[in-house]
Parts: structure tokens; sequence; C-alpha cells
């Protein structure tokens, strides 16, 4: 399966000209929207709503910062009101890699077109 990158926006409520503009990948393993520690100044004063331990995809146990309340919008979807998760990152060649976890796309009303490498909006909520 390809790389699927989206631009998304990050705003802090609680202090709306506080913004993150990015791409980010898409990734269904993923449960958070998922952003650098580095880049946690750059969303203004946050509330920490908890810290929790998270397992990556090499199996190595860390810990992140679940912060929030935020405004998530995704290119090409109306946005969501949700959490992000802080963690410590190392970026490759100097660029992190932010995520797209299913929780926002879930709430996002977005589905992954694996045959076209997009995310394509979802007519109905799941509610089965």
């Amino acid at each position: 399966m390809g790389r699927i990158v989206s631009n998304v926006r990050i705003m802090n409520l609680l202090q709306q000209e506080a913004a993150i503009t990015c791409d980010a990948l898409v990734d269904t393993g993923a449960a958070y929207m998922v952003l650098p520690r580095a880049w946690k100044e750059k969303i203004g004063k946050i509330n920490i709503v908890r810290e929790i331990d998270c397992e990556t995809a090499t199996q190595e146990i860390i810990k992140g910062e679940v912060c929030g309340p935020v405004e998530i919008r995704i290119e090409g979807f109306k946005p969501i009101y949700s959490e992000v998760l802080f963690l410590d990152m190392n970026p490759v060649d100097g660029i992190y890699e932010p995520l797209i976890g299913y929780i926002v796309l879930e709430q996002s009303q977005a589905a992954v077109d694996t045959l076209g490498h997009r995310l394509v909006h979802i007519k109905k909520a799941d509610l089965k």
C-alpha cells in the first residue's frame, strides 16, 4: 500500500490565533492526531488532558501528552473538535512526520481509498 499524505490544520480553540498547518501521514494504525512535542509551543497555551503510554510501530513504549481542545481540519473535509497527542519524535532530514489516526478519520467522515491513494468522504456515519 502506498503512502497517503493530507494537509491538515490544527487550531487551539482557547487561543484561536495559534494554529499549525502541515502535511500529515494517514496512519490507520494510530489512534490520535499525532504531532511532535517540538511543535507544542506553536499551538499556544493548551490544556494537557492526560498523559498516556503509547506503543510505536517498533513496539517501543513512550509517553505522550493528550492535549485539547483543538479544531482539526483535514483538507477537503469539515472541521472536527478533538484532542491531539504530542510525542517526542526524531525528524528525518530535519522533517517531522505528523500522523492522522483513525479517530480523527472517523470523526471527519473520511475513508481511505487504497486504490486511489487518497481520502474520500463517507456520506453516512456508521452507528452499527
